[in-house]
């Protein structure tokens, strides 16, 4: 009798042993994973700027196409309605300060 209780008694410390080292281990998971979320998070809200700043240039040189476009469109105007051409250099005059 007395050997299955010593028994029954290393098995509860076994028990005890793995039950406690799976707490331990979800600690250690509990804090990687907040880890990794605050790093992950921080990544984001960088990307996110990027992203944003990306938008502004990639509007900022759509208005700039148009506008050549705009530029191109009124010269080709010219050239065909009224027959105008660029100047020669020989008819191009340098004014210096």
């Amino acid at each position: 009798m007395a050997t299955f209780i010593g028994i029954a008694r290393g098995i509860g410390y076994a028990i005890i042993l793995v039950l406690l080292a799976g707490v331990i281990g979800c600690a250690f998971g509990v804090v990687y994973t907040r880890q990794e979320s605050r790093r992950l998070f921080s990544e984001y809200n960088e990307l996110t700027k990027e992203r944003d700043r990306l938008n502004y240039e990639f509007g900022r040189l759509e208005l700039e196409r148009a506008t050549k476009a705009e530029i191109n469109g009124i010269e080709k105007v010219a050239r065909e309605s009224f027959g105008m051409i660029s100047p020669s250099p020989a008819n191009t005059v340098v004014i210096k300060r």
